[in-house]
């Protein structure tokens, strides 16, 4: 099954943004991945802030269970559950050595906060990349 990509809404900076989005592509169970710039970016001379948001939706399988209803009747019921959590992500994120464990976790999002250097060709003076990207699990209540 391959994973449903919308990028719309993302100016496409942040190379760890998407070093994120292409771990998630070929992750199993992950349905559907969202990426959006957050209205945090900044850009001054010294420093580059890039602010990104990741929504995953999980894959999820059905079955009926089987119970009684007054200890007499008996009944079906279809339970539904997720193939995965941010939990699970979480931990199989941080294995990963170009990515690792983050900054910030909690039970409805990861966070990571990347920062580096950069110099471009011919300058003596460079700049600080910032880069915040938050990810959470779509449909969760918003946290703002």
């Amino acid at each position: 099954m391959s994973v449903e990509v919308d990028n719309e809404k993302w100016s496409g900076e942040g190379e760890f943004t998407q070093k994120l989005i292409d771990w998630f592509l070929v992750r199993p169970h992950i349905s559907f991945v969202r990426v959006e710039d957050a209205k945090s970016s900044q850009s001054d001379v010294e420093y580059n802030f890039i602010s990104n948001e990741i929504f995953l939706r999980f894959e999820t399988k059905e079955y009926f269970e089987r119970g009684k209803f007054l200890r007499i009747f008996p009944i079906r019921r279809l339970v539904v559950e997720k193939c995965a959590t941010l939990q699970n992500i979480e931990n199989d994120l941080a294995l990963i050595e170009e990515i690792g464990p983050p900054d910030f976790a909690d039970d409805g999002m990861i966070q990571y906060l990347h920062t580096e250097r950069v110099v471009p060709p011919y300058q003596t003076k460079g700049y600080k990349l910032i880069e915040l990207v938050r990810i959470y699990e779509v449909g969760t209540p918003s946290r703002g």
